[in-house]
């Protein structure tokens, strides 16, 4: 498979006088086909992690490459355009512009690129009817579902056709229902058009859609769990041993 996202030795510091590192020597890799979901506990670093893979934020030190290119090599300018040509964006939030319709949401990152009317009409049609909101397209945010919003957000990540998903929290503001409705389309992309997910979540339900788990506790890689050829459940169960660590060794402690 090919190598995306090429993560060596990150480490993260915030502060000055009073330093608090949050990541310690992370490595880790994210192939075409992937489908990776980032757990641990509060505070473990799952979102610095998530942040620095996708370029939103840069490491204190360590080396990050997209498609075997060293972002940190790179003008500010050539990094947005990796950014847009490679990655698609989806928030807890749905971070929707509620003064856009959703037809008008979901092509906004082919407005900024200048693409052609009608091809950003067809293109958001398209991805719209993949994700069953063909019929919400000239309503206003406001106006949808939960659901819908995140589908619509959803959508505008994967109209230009990124080689990754980043996705942190994508289901915390939805019901069960429509989270794992989310997941599905998630699992369907990344099968049938080989868009990798690179997803930080808390619930292990959730996870259990994922081919991996990498789990971090205290900004180290704890534990990696492979799905293989297990069923959805049996890695569902796995991951709960997994999650479930911390609150097993309290009640050892307390015989």
């Amino acid at each position: 498979m090919k190598e995306i996202i090429y993560a060596e030795n990150i480490t993260k510091i915030y502060g000055d006088k009073n330093k608090l590192k949050v990541l310690h020597n992370v490595n880790l890799t994210v192939n075409e086909g992937d489908f990776i979901c980032i757990m641990g506990p509060s505070g473990s670093g799952k979102s610095t992690l998530l942040n620095i893979l996708s370029t939103v934020d840069s490491p204190s030190t360590g080396k990050i490459k997209i498609n075997d290119k060293d972002v940190y090599d790179m003008t500010e300018a050539h990094i947005a355009r990796l950014r847009y040509e490679n990655i698609g964006f989806v928030f807890q939030e749905f971070n929707l512009i509620d003064s856009l319709t959703i037809r008008e949401n979901i092509g906004v990152p082919l407005v900024l690129a200048n693409i052609e009317k009608s091809e950003i009409k067809k293109k958001t049609e398209d991805i719209s009817k993949k994700l069953d909101i063909f019929e919400t397209l000239d309503k206003f945010p406001a106006e949808c579902s939960g659901g819908q919003r995140q589908r619509a957000a959803s959508a505008r990540a994967l109209i230009t056709a990124p080689k990754i998903i980043v996705a942190d929290e994508p289901t915390g503001n939805l019901d069960t229902t429509n989270s794992h409705q989310l997941l599905k389309i998630f699992q369907k992309r990344n099968e049938d058009d080989g868009i990798a997910i690179l997803m930080v979540t808390h619930d292990s339900m959730i996870a259990s859609y994922a081919k991996k788990l990498v789990f971090l506790r205290d900004g180290k890689i704890d534990e990696v769990l492979e799905r293989g050829n297990l069923t959805q459940r049996e890695f569902f169960y796995k991951i709960i041993d997994i999650t479930s660590k911390e609150t097993q060794n309290m009640f050892d402690k307390m015989g």
